[in-house]
């Protein structure tokens, strides 16, 4: 039977038969180059034996799962600083503007419920009816503002006077309780904005580097499987020779 070709390791230099390891050219390059950060001067051609093989893939494997939590570990420190140091407190509107609340305001906000109301344009429209019925019609005697009703025209347009700038107070109150929502929405949408990009870091991360790494682990697993099998294997023929 043809003798089986020995070669030399290039970490004892001990010889083994060839199947007993691998050529350098043959391995992974993560792998490889793990192997000549210990020899600089190793070659492709080089051979090395499956039993220090064993060391280096299992360096190969340390490194690619502390690369990933390293890396996952960062990602979720940006999200929990982008959850908790968020300098702008959400503003309770109408608790802000009722404490800020003064009488003018309150008289303000009651004219222009009580103005922009069914109830004050039927009242409004009865005092007009009944108005022009007594000048119009002399009844009960009474005939103080005679037609065309100048004196009506002079109350109507003294309260327009007066209600426009009572209900345009409300109006800016309005306007101020819109800019305050307005500021709470932009801040939330720009949080979860940035929340939402660090996840999609995440989720990236997972994509581009876990899955692959774990691909390459389970790889290197059944290598390693395979060459402890291989070394019990010689053990046991070692042992039957004996």
């Amino acid at each position: 039977m043809e003798q089986e070709q020995q070669v030399a390791c290039i970490v004892d230099h001990r010889t083994h038969p060839i199947t007993d390891g691998r050529l350098l050219r043959e391995l992974d390059p993560a792998v490889r180059n793990l192997i000549k950060g210990d020899y600089p001067e190793a070659k492709v051609t080089d051979f090395i034996c499956d039993h220090h093989l064993l060391k280096y893939q299992l360096m190969r494997v340390d490194g690619l799962i502390n690369a990933d939590v390293k890396q996952t570990n960062k990602i979720n420190r940006r999200l929990t600083k982008a959850m908790q140091s968020d300098d702008y407190d959400i503003i309770d509107v109408n608790d802000t503007l009722n404490k800020s609340l003064t009488m003018g305001q309150k008289v303000s906000d009651a004219v222009a419920r009580f103005g922009g109301s069914w109830g004050f344009i039927l009242i409004f429209s009865l005092v007009l009816i009944v108005w022009m019925l007594i000048n119009g019609l002399s009844l009960f005697g009474v005939h103080f503002d005679p037609f065309p009703f100048i004196l009506l025209n002079l109350a109507l347009s003294c309260i327009a006077a007066i209600q426009a700038p009572i209900i345009m107070m409300s109006q800016n109150r309005a306007a101020d309780r819109d800019r305050m929502n307005s500021e709470n929405d932009y801040h939330v949408n720009l949080k979860s904005e940035h929340e939402l990009r660090i996840l999609h870091a995440k989720l990236d991360n997972l994509a581009q580097n876990q899955i692959p790494h774990t691909l390459e682990i389970q790889k290197l697993e059944i290598e390693i499987l395979g060459q402890i099998r291989s070394e019990i294997d010689s053990l046991q023929k070692d042992k039957e020779n004996d």
